[in-house]
């Protein structure tokens, strides 16, 4: 069974609909931007429903011929929603934007909006934390602790770019030495052409090694000291590596 964690108050008050018709026949959708959760809902409140993907019009078509509860998701890549009969079935879809909005209005009996991942930040940091602890299984890092509010999250895609940040974001702090030099090899030998690549790649080491000085000392004269060169030389490679 899926499981789901909300404290945003309007998507509890989806849940809330759903509980109070799901005994009826209806069809109902769930609205909303990708990967923030509708299908997990989906499958949470009707957790025996059969499922089908809008992506997969034949299929639709079989299943509505076959089942009486069906969850469709991705709605709105149906071709001929105008000419599906929804009557006398529970159908809870998905759709990640209205297509034609008077369809939607003539096919469904309740239409539920729901919010962003950006609109919820405490559904964001409950399933962040669940990411952080699924990473560091799969990466084998169960022994390494990290600090959440070092994670810079990407919420431009919702979940999916979550994800995506924390798994880069323990990979990158639990890299070592020949595992970065690995990365830029296989960086350097798929990228590596022209007349200057020495000049080009330097600041692969360069830029970060000043900007983690800067950072970590707060002064450009004890960093020069620190890297042994001069500090108008450093000035020079500030400039040009555009480091703020």
């Amino acid at each position: 069974m899926e499981q789901f964690f909300t404290n945003s108050e309007q998507v509890q008050n989806i849940i809330k609909g759903f509980n109070l018709t799901k005994t009826l026949f209806v069809s109902s959708i769930i609205i909303g931007e990708a990967n923030i959760g509708k299908k997990t809902l989906a499958r949470y409140l009707f957790p025996h429903a059969h499922l089908v993907s809008g992506k997969e019009q034949e299929k639709v078509e079989a299943a509505l011929e076959e089942y009486d509860e069906l969850i469709i998701t991705d709605f709105e890549k149906l071709s001929n929603q105008e000419s599906l009969d929804l009557d006398n079935k529970r159908i809870i879809a998905t759709a990640n934007y209205v297509g034609n909005k008077q369809t939607i209005d003539n096919l469904f009996a309740f239409i539920y909006t729901m919010p962003s991942l950006k609109e919820r930040p405490d559904d964001t940091a409950y399933i962040r934390d669940i990411f952080i602890k699924e990473a560091q299984s799969n990466l084998m890092l169960e022994d390494k602790v990290f600090a959440v509010d070092d994670i810079h999250i990407n919420l431009s895609d919702n979940s999916k770019t979550l994800k995506k940040s924390i798994y880069q974001h323990l990979m990158n702090h639990s890299m070592g030495e020949k595992d970065i030099q690995e990365a830029i090899y296989h960086y350097i030998l798929q990228d590596l052409e022209g007349n200057n690549g020495y000049k080009e790649y330097l600041g692969l080491y360069e830029k970060p090694l000043i900007e983690a000085g800067l950072k970590k000392f707060g002064s450009q004269l004890q960093l020069s000291q620190v890297l042994g060169i001069n500090r108008n030389t450093l000035r020079k490679k500030i400039r040009e590596h555009n480091i703020d």
